[in-house]
């Protein structure tokens, strides 16, 4: 039976582009919100979720740092995808021809100056790829999308320009998340990001301490990320990526160290890193 991957968003979306890319003999399921893309993989009814974390142009992807404290689900990967925008039209379209450009709104800001360039009025949709598709739907050869490669093929468009976007390198951090729980057997040839999240007992200098330890014994924090507290856990939450595996013996003795200015240390995953 073929294994499923789930991704929220509409057939043609970048993060189907990220499933095709990392697990190309998975099928990949479509779904309306990351909540229902992971409440999937929890359900059983799919494999792995690939969820995104950050984007290299816009930023952290807000809501999916609100869920990731609250997830069952444990990181078995990461992987960085490239953005490629493309500027879609019907078949029988042409660039003359273009009035109006529709896409989500960061895509659209991330080609901005190719949109002024040819004179196009930009407007914002839900999403990039059900942009492309409501393209079939309106017939309009004077309307024009930005979307994948991915979204061309699926709704029969042609692709007017690709690399559209205004600078290139835009890339997507993204997450695989699975129920099971896959901690990789520590070999020291190998790079490992071990990620976790840990609120910090509400004492003074509580986060300096806790950071101490891992400047002490030479570890690399690759990521932190911060959440307020609330007047029921007043404490600071935080989100940090770890260069380095649980296994290893300095990683051990920094979480000890961790252990005394912190509650709550969750593991959310150790896996290899994709950088």
């Amino acid at each position: 039976m073929q294994k499923t991957i789930a991704y929220q968003g509409v057939q043609g979306a970048y993060s189907e582009q990220a499933c095709k890319n990392a697990y190309s003999s998975y099928r990949s399921i479509a779904c309306d919100t990351f909540h229902e893309a992971m409440w999937l993989v929890e359900q059983g009814d799919a494999e792995l979720a690939m969820i995104p974390l950050e984007n290299s142009t816009a930023g952290r992807v807000e809501e999916i740092y609100r869920l990731v404290p609250k997830m069952a689900l444990h990181v078995v990967a990461e992987h960085f995808e490239p953005v490629v925008h493309c500027l879609l039209a019907l078949p029988e379209a042409n660039l003359d021809d273009l009035e109006y450009v529709a896409s989500h709104p960061q895509a659209l800001a991330q080609c901005h100056n190719n949109i002024m360039a040819l004179g196009l009025k930009a407007e914002a949709k839900l999403d990039t790829a059900g942009a492309a598709k409501e393209l079939l739907v309106l017939n309009d050869k004077h309307r024009a999308a930005v979307a994948s490669k991915l979204a061309s093929e699926i709704y029969g468009l042609q692709i007017l320009k690709e690399n559209f976007e205004d600078k290139k390198g835009n890339t997507t951090r993204f997450f695989i998340l699975s129920k099971e729980k896959n901690i990789p057997v520590f070999d020291p040839t190998k790079k490992y990001i071990t990620s976790l999240v840990f609120r910090v007992k509400n004492i003074p200098s509580a986060l300096y301490k806790v950071l101490g330890g891992f400047a002490t014994n030479g570890i690399n924090l690759l990521k932190i990320e911060s959440y307020m507290g609330t007047h029921m856990l007043p404490g600071s939450q935080f989100h940090i990526d770890i260069d380095g595996h649980i296994d290893s013996s300095i990683l051990k003795l920094a979480l000890k160290e961790l252990a005394f200015f912190a509650d709550e240390v969750r593991i959310l995953g150790i896996y290899e890193s994709n950088r």
